[in-house]
């Protein structure tokens, strides 16, 4: 539901020419309407200090939320993401429609929280415990959405295509029975999903072949011409195995291989691509593509290091997720991104272009513009006629006090231990004040009765 007509004013906001001081926002039906800067507030004006666009949050598995922390106990020798999967599915057999609704409000209010005002759900979580489909192909769909609509959060609902356990078609196993569907239930799936998602105001709907491992090439060539022009992601070179499982397929490695197929375009969001030879990282830039990054999951599961350093030399587009909803804050994943190079690399402010730059600013920037093209959502920038998606900083958070500029990205990025976020609006309506979601108590009481349930 569109915000009601307002004005909201800044003492400074960062705009797509850079920041500007005295910026009015004039916003109707969702929308910037007007924007005017240099300019002081008018008496029917509610005044923050700090404002920034919302960040897109291009990927997340919402349920997985309530794993957080569940997975840190040392498991067998060569504890790893493929025994991470194990507890996964594992965890999987318990949730049903109210649990998983629950758990993706609970997501999708500490998103926003965070600064993040649309999420990429990448939703595999299909079917009923059993593998039976339920009697709406979009029944967990529909769930995702009546979450998206109580928190506010933007929605681009991203279904995903799972038939396979291994390249070159292997037969699922049983833990993965949830997932599951051929071509023709895949395409009815995506039918109900656009249906499920109607009644918000701007959700998107894309594809998501779930990884190379997961599809056959001609199952991959169907799922993306399902997606006509809108957003398809997949998973792609995470783990050290999985270039060795393609290689033995195919004589390629993943991105090589996926990347020959010519499909992949600027519609397209390669989900990690941790593990990308020189030669795939400058043809992966090339493309067009969005690499989606998710550094705090990437580093809880042990995936490796990005080769973002010589992706972003390249051209390359980027920007960040959640994934596992481990923890989630939008701060952290842009600290973690550049804090892996300084360690891999051995040097200091590594993703930044030239001297004198902000780091922060521009890791801010281009996560900002790679996520919304990554959703389907223009560029995220504030101008006039974009959504009202936006966030204020807190002036009096020590991490910023006394800053200007990207001085205070930097602040927030890399000195804010929390508690910068003050507001956020999503086209518009104001969902999170004073750092807290609107609804968060409700929100959260739902949340611990479902986890009571699925974890007794």
């Amino acid at each position: 539901m569109a915000g009601d007509d307002r004005h909201l004013w800044f003492d400074h906001a960062l705009l797509p020419g850079g920041w500007a001081r005295g910026v009015r926002l004039s916003i109707a039906a969702g929308r910037i309407t007007a924007l005017e800067t240099d300019t002081e507030r008018a008496p029917e004006d509610e005044a923050h200090a700090i404002a920034v666009p919302g960040m897109p949050n291009l990927h997340s598995h919402a349920f997985q939320r309530a794993m957080a922390g569940l997975a840190e106990t040392r498991g067998p020798a060569g504890d790893s993401f493929w025994t991470w999967r194990e507890l996964m599915y594992r965890f999987v057999e318990s949730l049903g429609p109210d649990e998983f609704e629950a758990i993706a409000a609970m997501a999708f209010a500490e998103m926003l929280e965070a600064g993040f005002t649309r999420v990429g759900e990448f939703h595999y979580l299909h079917h009923a415990a059993d593998g039976a489909p339920y009697d709406d192909p979009a029944e967990m769909a529909a769930r995702i959405a009546v979450a998206a609509g109580q928190t506010g959060i933007g929605l681009t609902l991203l279904p995903v295509f799972y038939a396979h356990s291994g390249f070159g078609g292997l037969a699922p196993k049983p833990a993965q029975r949830r997932f599951l569907h051929d071509p023709d239930g895949y395409a009815a799936l995506l039918a109900a999903s656009r249906k499920a998602v109607a009644f918000l105001d701007d959700a998107v709907v894309g594809a998501a072949p779930h990884s190379l491992r997961a599809v056959t090439s001609d199952e991959l060539a169907a799922v993306t011409a399902l997606a006509g022009p809108a957003p398809i992601h997949i998973h792609v070179a995470e783990q050290v195995r999985e270039v060795e499982d393609c290689l033995a397929w195919s004589g390629r490695r993943p991105v090589e291989w996926l990347l020959d197929q010519g499909l992949v375009d600027a519609r397209w969001c390669l989900v990690h691509a941790t593990q990308m030879s020189e030669a795939e990282t400058v043809a992966a830039a090339r493309s067009g593509a969005v690499v989606g990054l998710c550094p705090i999951t990437e580093a809880n599961l042990g995936d490796g290091i990005f080769p973002a350093s010589a992706f972003l030399a390249a051209g390359g587009r980027f920007g960040i997720g959640s994934d596992s909803n481990v923890m989630i804050d939008v701060a952290e994943e842009l600290r973690t991104l550049e804090y892996g190079q300084r360690l891999m690399h051995q040097r200091r402010n590594v993703l930044t272009s030239a001297e004198g730059h902000s780091t922060g600013g521009e890791l801010y920037r281009a996560a900002l513009h790679g996520g919304a093209q990554a959703l389907g959502a223009g560029d995220g920038a504030l101008r006039t006629g974009a959504p009202a998606d936006l966030v204020s900083l807190s002036a009096e958070h020590p991490a910023l006090c006394g800053r200007e500029g990207d001085a205070l990205l930097d602040g927030w990025i890399f000195a804010a231990r929390g508690g910068a976020v003050d507001c956020v609006w999503r086209r518009g309506r104001k969902w999170v004040s004073d750092g807290r979601h609107v609804a968060r108590a409700s929100i959260v009481e739902r949340y611990r009765l479902a986890l009571a349930r699925i974890l007794a």
